[in-house]
């Protein structure tokens, strides 16, 4: 199981995340959505804006500080977990990186959204075996793709070879409001913390849902 888990692990290292990171803290920092936006991953740059992110900078409270608490490499992308300081006091930051120490997604706070919360139930129902509820969360075509067999295989290997579900950690939006809504939900299992990748449609129905394809 030792060599299995190396092998699953992200090619980014400890070192380079941290690097990330700390390009992408100081930007928050700064307020410099360009800087932001140039470390965005290809997809997630193409969805969006630097106008747009100078937006959601502006609406958050102003960081005046920030450190990094923990890096947590998981199989094709690594979970940092950070506290900002603002003149609303400590809050959390969680940012998820891919292989290229770009980002996939940022969240400050805990709180979660109405469609995070939708994901974080489907992943809820995955690990309590309920693959039938998990299923009806689907949107209807893509039920037809994935039967309650399907979902109970899929999340047994993904929890087998990743050393065994601990706890959902949290629920990120990386995009939100077009024809297709990704969230992210960070995972804890015995081995690693990776992140499942749920894609929404417009009307919050889930239309993909990515298991890692290598693994499952």
């Amino acid at each position: 199981m030792a060599c299995e888990e190396s092998s699953l692990k992200t090619s980014l290292s400890p070192a380079q995340a941290k690097v990330a990171t700390e390009i992408l803290l100081k930007a928050l920092v700064a307020q410099d959505a360009n800087a932001i936006h140039q470390q965005l991953s290809e997809p997630l740059r193409n969805s969006t804006s630097v106008e747009r992110i100078e937006q959601r900078l502006k609406s958050r409270a102003q960081i005046t500080a920030s450190r990094i608490v923990d890096l947590a490499a998981g199989i094709d992308d690594t979970t940092v977990e950070a506290v900002v300081m603002t003149d609303q006091g400590e809050l959390p930051l969680v940012i998820v990186l891919d292989n290229k120490g770009q980002l996939l997604a940022w969240k400050i706070s805990s709180q979660a959204l109405p469609i995070e919360q939708s994901a974080i139930d489907f992943v809820s129902d995955l690990t309590t075996g309920r693959w039938v509820s998990a299923r009806s969360k689907l949107e209807i075509n893509f039920q037809d793709e994935l039967q309650p067999k399907d979902l109970k295989r899929k999340w047994t290997k993904l929890d087998r070879v990743t050393g065994g579900f601990v706890k959902v950690k949290d629920a990120i939006v990386a995009s939100q409001g077009g024809e297709q809504q990704l969230v992210l939900v960070t995972i804890e299992f015995g081995d690693l913390t990776d992140n499942l990748f749920i894609i929404f449609n417009r009307q919050g129905d889930i239309i993909n849902v990515d298991f890692s394809p290598d693994l499952v």
